[in-house]
């Protein structure tokens, strides 16, 4: 009867099989977490900063990854403030935390471990995989100057240059996992990633606001670049076996940390200094599953108060 078992889940298995392994698709939903964060950074002009010569910014969005029925949502919370020193040159200081939860259902995926190629797993092998419930801590703060200008070709347009830290906390990241074909179908045990990732991520802006009454407009773009990329940290076990390795340390490369490059698009009423991102609501949604391959799904709603 186990046999039995074993059988038909191979084949229910192979029916409905991911095209993308799990250590791949486990290493883009924080990455694109993380890009969900540059697109959301308190960097943008206010109208408090031209009037004032100093102006603060809380900048609260909710991001929502997924890739199959495995998910990452939560919110992304930032405080910002700025000082204009004279006609073209700002600067500021800012913080970010982003506390976001992994959930998941029933994954039937390719299992692949380039972090660990000495396990006695015939790899890669179909399997099923469930009981992700963990966390992904983005923790950072950094500073920027600027430089703004009302002539040229662009009209008002202000260039943006920083550097930021960052640390992307990956904890409980974990399934459990059963092969469901090949010769060691059946064999069960546990596969996790968690990990901290540190960087140091050096980015350039462009932002081009426009005035409409009581409205004002900002389209912007920026690059961040991670530094230094990461190996994919990650933990097996099984009957017989348990290893903890990285990507680097086998010789498999370094892959975690992706240069990133973000477009917006804000709508500021400026009687109250609240502004919504619908740029980054749809270019976010319609890039992040082209970058990153097995990415079905990316929503991203952002909002900000100045004053």
């Amino acid at each position: 009867m186990q046999q039995l078992v074993i059988v038909i889940g191979a084949i229910l298995g192979a029916g409905v099989q991911a095209a993308e392994d799990i250590e791949f698709v486990q290493e883009h939903l924080p990455e694109v977490a993380m890009d969900n964060r540059y697109a959301t950074l308190p960097l943008w002009s206010s109208s408090a900063l031209a009037e004032r010569g100093h102006s603060g910014t809380f900048q609260s969005a909710f991001s929502s990854t997924s890739a199959g029925s495995l998910t990452l949502d939560g919110p992304l919370l930032s405080l910002g403030t700025q000082w204009r020193w004279n006609e073209h040159w700002d600067g500021g200081l800012f913080g970010f935390y982003d506390p976001l939860g992994f959930a998941g259902g029933t994954e039937h995926r390719d299992l692949e471990t380039l972090f660990a190629p000495q396990t006695p797993i015939d790899r890669p092998v179909a399997a099923e995989f469930s009981g992700l419930d963990g966390t992904a801590v983005d923790l950072g703060a950094g500073a920027y100057l600027a430089w703004r200008s009302d002539s040229g070709f662009l009209g008002a347009h202000r260039w943006i240059g920083g550097l930021l830290w960052q640390r992307m906390s990956l904890r409980d990241y974990r399934f459990n996992y059963r092969i469901v074909s090949g010769p060691q179908a059946g064999m069960r045990g546990t596969i996790d990633f968690d990990a901290d990732y540190a960087h140091v991520v050096p980015f350039a802006a462009l932002e081009l606001p426009r005035q409409y009454g009581r409205w004002t407009t900002n389209a912007h773009a920026l690059l961040a670049v991670p530094l230094p990329r990461r190996g994919i940290v990650g933990h097996i076990t099984g009957p017989g076996f348990d290893i903890r390795s990285s990507t680097d340390a086998v010789g498999n490369g370094k892959h975690f940390g992706d240069p990133s490059v973000t477009f917006g698009y804000s709508l500021c009423y400026e009687p109250a200094h609240v502004s919504v991102d619908v740029g980054a609501l749809l270019t976010q949604g319609l890039l992040e599953p082209k970058i990153h391959r097995g990415i079905d799904r990316d929503v991203l709603l952002s909002f900000s108060m100045q004053w």
